[in-house]
C-alpha cells in the first residue's frame, strides 16, 4: 500500500508542523483537534507560514492558498479516516492508546498508527491497541516543517512493511529517516540529553551564565545554545523527556533532571510559548 492520506491527531506546534510538512508535499491531509480553538489558531499560524514563505520567494506566490487546501481542520473523529494516522497528542500513554483504539474502529485493516512521542514506550502504546503489527514510532523534530531528520521507531511486533512504508513517506516529505528500535528516548534524545544536563549543571555549579554557555557553544558550530534550544522546545517538554528517561533506565546520576528546570515548569517559565523561559520574548 502506498500512503496517500494522512490523519494528523492534534493541532498543536507539532500536529500543525506535521501537517503543514505534509501538505507542502502534496498529501492529502487531516489535521484533527478536539478543541475548535487549537484548529483555529493552527489555520492562522500555517496561513502566516505560507504567508512567510512566499515573502521569501520559497514558494510562489499563491502557492500558500494552494497547499492549505490540502488540509481539511476537524474536531471530528469520523472524519479522520485515512491511510497513516500520526498521533500528536498529550504525552500520556493511556490517552494515545485510547485514540488510537477509537480510530482504529473507523478506519480500514491496512491503516498505519504511528506515534509522535518524544520519550513514551511505543512497545507500551502498541500492546494496548487493535493489530499492534500496525503501529510504529515516527518521530519528527520542531519545527517539522524545516528539520529533516525523522526517526522511525520499530516494536519487536510491527510488521517490516509497515517500517517500509512510513520510511518511504518519509522520504516522500524531503526527510531523512533513520530507523531504530524501540528504547527510552530513541537515538536522538538519548545522546542529547547531556548537551542539556551538563548544560545546566554548569550554571548549576556558577561555572558559567545561561548566555556564556549559549555563546560558546554558538561559536563552536552550534545553531542555537542549550539554553535557547530548550526555550525553543518548551521547558515542560524537555523536562518531561528527561524526567522520562531518568525512570526508564532506573534514576542514573546521568540522568537527573536540572532543579533549576523544574522550577522554571513550576513557574511557568516555559521558554518562547509563554513568553519567558531562560530568556524573556
Amino acid at each position: 500500500m502506498k500512503i496517500k492520506s494522512v490523519i494528523v491527531c492534534g493541532a498543536g506546534t507539532m500536529g500543525s508542523g506535521i501537517a503543514q510538512a505534509c501538505a507542502q508535499s502534496g498529501f492529502h491531509t487531516i489535521l484533527y483537534d478536539l478543541d475548535p480553538s487549537m484548529l483555529d489558531r493552527a489555520k492562522g499560524n500555517l496561513s502566516s507560514s505560507m504567508d512567510a514563505l512566499e515573502a521569501s520567494g520559497k514558494i510562489s506566490k499563491g502557492e500558500g492558498k494552494r497547499i492549505l487546501g490540502f488540509i481539511l481542520f476537524t474536531n471530528e473523529l469520523y472524519d479522520c479516516i485515512g491511510d497513516l494516522i500520526i498521533e500528536a497528542v498529550i504525552e500520556k500513554t493511556a490517552v494515545k492508546i485510547a485514540l488510537f483504539n477509537q480510530l482504529a474502529e473507523i478506519n480500514h485493516s491496512d491503516t498505519i498508527f504511528a506515534t509522535n512521542t518524544s520519550s513514551l514506550s511505543v512497545s507500551d502504546i502498541a500492546a494496548g491497541v487493535q493489530h499492534s503489527e500496525r503501529v510504529c514510532g515516527l518521530h519528527f523534530f520542531n519545527p517539522a516543517p524545516r528539520m529533516k531528520l525523522v526517526e522511525v521507531v520499530k516494536t519487536d511486533c510491527t510488521k517490516s512493511e509497515v517500517i517500509e512504508q512510513v520510511s518511504d513517506f518519509a522520504l516522500a516529505l524531503g526527510k531523512t529517516p533513520v530507523i531504530c528500535k524501540d528504547s527510552p528516548g530513541f537515538i536522538v534524545n538519548r545522546v542529547a540529553r547531556h548537551f542539556y544536563l551538563e548544560s545546566l549543571r554548569l550554571v548549576e555549579q556558577g561555572i558559567c551564565s545561561v548566555e556564556g554557555a549559549d555563546r560558546l557553544l554558538e561559536s563552536a558550530g552550534f545553531r542555537m545554545g542549550p539554553f535557547r534550544l530548550m526555550d525553543l522546545i518548551g521547558n515542560d517538554i524537555n523536562h518531561s523527556v528527561t524526567r522520562s528517561l531518568y525512570e526508564a533506565f532506573g534514576r542514573p546520576e546521568r540522568f537527573k533532571p536540572s532543579p533549576i528546570q523544574e522550577e522554571k515548569v513550576q513557574k511557568g517559565e516555559l521558554g518562547r510559548k509563554s513568553g519567558k523561559g531562560f530568556y524573556e520574548y
